[in-house]
């Protein structure tokens, strides 16, 4: 009894962000036709609310391609492990000062550490497909993932330091006085700009850039695959949006002095805030080359976040 009651637990999590996924996708495509002066998905359900269930069926009921010399057990493994790893991130975002699947007091590190471990499915799905595209996009998707996990890293030990926890629901109630965006706005600059490279959105997506690598590390799958890898992504997209939310502006705690919005709600709203800045940053900015890329973030982002590590650590402590 005890085991379903955990899995209804699980279940609970599990298909709200899968909804919330599919929504998003249909706000992106809605907010670029508007950017790009047209309609966007309208026939599919009222509005087009259903497309996006649409466009999931349709892939689901695809016919799945193996690439005749893939390692057809990696070649399975990989998408599987991306999009597990995406869900496992759920299980410590802090949506109310009661709504949390687990409160880890290492939260914010179990966070870093499931986005490093997620290059291994990107790795393993261009080895895999035994493709030179496939191959050389999921070598520079974990080169770029890797480039701004250590700029990633010392923003959040600055945070962590500011704050003294790792536990996402103590650096949310040190905002109680003053969010952290305003003291540390230069860090909450550089941060906004690395989880763009950080989930391979745009400028940053140059693991897809289709001039070059026809789609990159995922070009050889279909059907399910394909799905699980697009599921991947805009699930890291929200989970970084929600962490983006907790460090900079509050997470649950009420932000609007005229109106005592729920705990849930103001998250939520937060959250939006961030995933709306993901599809923006897509409309109006050009892709980047790859070697400005690297250089971005090892000889700017990298120094820079060390240097202002150093400051406002010192700043903290001498005050």
């Amino acid at each position: 009894m005890l085991i379903f009651f955990n899995f209804l637990e699980i279940l609970s999590i599990i298909l709200p962000i899968l909804l919330a996924v599919a929504f998003f996708t249909l706000i992106e495509r809605k907010f670029l036709a508007i950017y790009h002066r047209r309609k966007g998905p309208n026939v599919v359900g009222v509005f087009g609310l259903l497309q996006a269930f649409a466009d999931g069926f349709k892939l689901l009921l695809k016919e799945s391609i193996f690439p005749s010399n893939s390692d057809k057990l990696l070649f399975i493994i990989a998408p599987i492990l991306s999009f597990t790893l995406s869900l496992c991130g759920w299980g410590v975002i802090v949506f109310s000062s009661t709504s949390v699947f687990t409160d880890l007091n290492l939260g914010l590190l179990y966070l870093l550490a499931i986005s490093a471990i997620s290059v291994y499915g990107i790795i393993i799905s261009g080895w895999a497909s035994n493709s030179k595209y496939a191959f050389l996009g999921s070598l520079r998707s974990s080169a770029q993932m890797i480039s701004y996990e250590v700029s990633i890293g010392f923003i959040l030990l600055t945070i962590v330091l500011c704050t003294n926890s790792f536990n996402l629901n103590d650096i949310i109630e040190f905002q109680e006085e003053v969010y952290l965006i305003f003291p540390l706005f230069p860090i909450s600059i550089l941060f906004f700009i690395s989880i763009l490279a950080e989930t391979n959105r745009h400028p940053f997506d140059l693991p897809e850039a289709e001039a070059e690598l026809v789609s990159g590390y995922n070009v050889e799958y279909s059907a399910v695959g394909f799905t699980l890898f697009f599921l991947a992504e805009y699930s890291n997209m929200l989970i970084m949006s929600c962490l983006s939310s907790i460090l900079f502006l509050g997470g649950w705690l009420n932000f609007n002095i005229f109106f005592n919005f729920s705990e849930e709600l103001n998250m939520i709203i937060k959250i939006i805030i961030f995933a709306v800045y993901f599809v923006i940053a897509r409309a109006l900015l050009p892709r980047l080359r790859y070697d400005q890329l690297m250089y971005l973030g090892w000889k700017f982002f990298l120094p820079l976040s060390i240097a202002l590590n150093f400051f406002y650590v010192s700043f903290f402590y001498i005050s």
